[in-house]
C-alpha cells in the first residue's frame, strides 16, 4: 500500500481520515505554528467524526492558566478520563513547532521539536483510530503519515478481534481493517482532501521547481518519500543562480548525511556529525526549516541537524532540487 498522502494548510478547525487506522511503528507529524493569542488548541486523535465519536488522545496545549501546561485524555462513551498534565512544553504561544505521534504497543509518544514530552498509555484500542482532528488557536501547515517497514493493509476482520489479541500479535505487521474511512462519511464541510501541490504536480526525480521570493526565515519546506532499497545516495539542494546555499546529502555507502555549500566555485567544509536517520527501503518526511541563523532539518518528526547560513541573501535561493536514489510521495513549497 502506498503512504496515504500529507494534508498541506488545513484550515483549522479540520477534520481528515487517518488511512489504514494505526498500528505499531506508524508516526503522525504535525508542522505548525500557536497562534500569538491562543488560549487553547487541540489534536485528537479519534475514532470516527460523525456525533460524539470517541478520542483516544486529546491532546491540549492551555495557556489560559497561571502556567502553561500540555493536557491528555481519552473521551470514552461520552465520558473524559483522568487527565494526564505535562507543565510547561515547547508549544509556546506565537512559535512554531514539529507535534509527532508515535505509536507505540501499550502507548502513544509525544515528541515535540524531535524532545520526548511524554508517553499515554491507551485506553481504546489504537486500531480503532482512523481520523484526526484539529482545532484552537493553531495554525497547521502540514500532517504527515509514516507506516513502519513491513506494513501491510488486509481488510480482514481485526476490528472485529478482542483488544488484548492485538497486543500478542508481532508488531509492524499488523492486519489493520480498513473501517469506512472515504469521504461521504465525514460531515459535509469538515473532512479536507489533500489539496494539489502548489509546486508541482510531478515528483519524478531528479525533481527541480522555483521558489517564488526566495527561502527566507519563516519558510519551510516538507519533502515526503522512499529510499530506494540499493541505495547510494540522495541529496536536497537549495540553490541559487551561481551555486548551493545549502547541499543536503546522505550517503548510504559511508553510513553518513554531509551537509555543505558551493559559494564562489568551491565547495565548504563538510558536516557529517549527527547519525544517519535514513533507511534504505524505508519511508521518510524531511522538513527543513529557514531561522534566522541556520537551517533546522527534521526528519521523521525528530529535529536531527542544524546547519548555519552561509549564505545571507535569502531572497535569492529560489530554486529546490532533490535527486538520487529516492522515489517522492510529495513535495511541498
Amino acid at each position: 500500500m502506498a503512504g496515504q498522502q500529507p494534508f498541506f494548510n488545513p484550515t483549522s478547525p479540520f477534520t481528515g481520515c487517518i488511512q489504514g487506522s494505526l498500528c505499531v511503528g506508524k508516526t503522525i507529524t504535525l508542522t505548525g505554528r500557536v497562534l500569538p493569542g491562543a488560549q487553547r488548541f487541540h489534536v485528537n486523535l479519534q475514532c470516527g467524526s460523525n456525533g460524539s465519536p470517541d478520542i483516544a488522545l486529546h491532546l491540549n496545549p492551555r495557556y489560559d492558566g497561571v502556567r502553561d501546561v500540555v493536557v491528555c485524555n481519552s473521551l470514552i462513551n461520552s465520558t473524559w478520563g483522568p487527565e494526564q498534565r505535562e507543565l510547561g512544553s515547547a508549544l509556546t504561544r506565537g512559535s512554531s513547532f514539529t507535534l509527532m505521534f508515535l505509536v507505540n504497543q501499550n502507548e502513544y509518544s509525544v515528541i515535540i521539536n524531535g524532545s520526548h514530552l511524554m508517553n499515554y498509555m491507551h485506553r481504546l484500542p489504537f486500531f480503532r483510530v482512523n481520523t484526526i482532528s484539529v482545532g484552537g488557536g493553531v495554525e497547521i501547515q502540514s500532517i504527515a503519515f509514516s507506516n513502519p517497514a513491513g506494513f501491510q493493509v488486509r481488510q480482514k476482520q481485526r476490528a472485529n478481534r478482542p483488544w488484548k489479541s492485538v497486543q500478542k500479535s508481532p508488531p509492524l505487521m499488523y492486519q489493520v481493517s480498513q473501517q469506512a474511512c472515504s469521504t461521504p462519511s465525514f460531515s459535509p464541510g469538515l473532512f479536507q482532501a489533500p489539496p494539489p501541490y502548489t509546486a508541482q504536480t510531478s515528483t519524478a526525480v531528479p525533481y527541480k521547481n522555483i521558489m517564488p521570493g526566495g527561502f527566507y526565515p519563516g519558510k519551510n519546506i516538507a519533502v515526503q518519500g522512499t529510499v530506494n532499497y540499493n541505495a547510494e545516495k540522495f541529496m536536497v539542494n537549495l540553490r541559487f543562480n551561481s551555486g548551493l546555499a545549502f547541499h543536503f546529502n546522505p550517503r548510504f555507502t559511508e553510513n553518513v548525511v554531509v551537509r555543505n555549500s558551493f559559494l564562489k566555485e568551491r565547495w565548504g567544509p563538510e558536516e557529517r556529525t549527527g547519525g544517519m536517520p535514513f533507511y534504505k527501503g524505508q519511508p521518510f518526511m524531511l522538513t527543513i526549516i529557514c531561522d534566522t541563523q541556520c537551517y533546522r532539518i527534521i526528519v521523521n518528526g525528530a529535529e536531527m541537524f542544524t546547519y548555519k547560513h552561509r549564505h545571507f541573501l535569502f531572497q535569492e535561493i529560489d530554486i529546490l532540487e532533490v535527486d538520487g536514489d529516492v522515489v517522492l510521495s510529495s513535495v511541498n513549497i
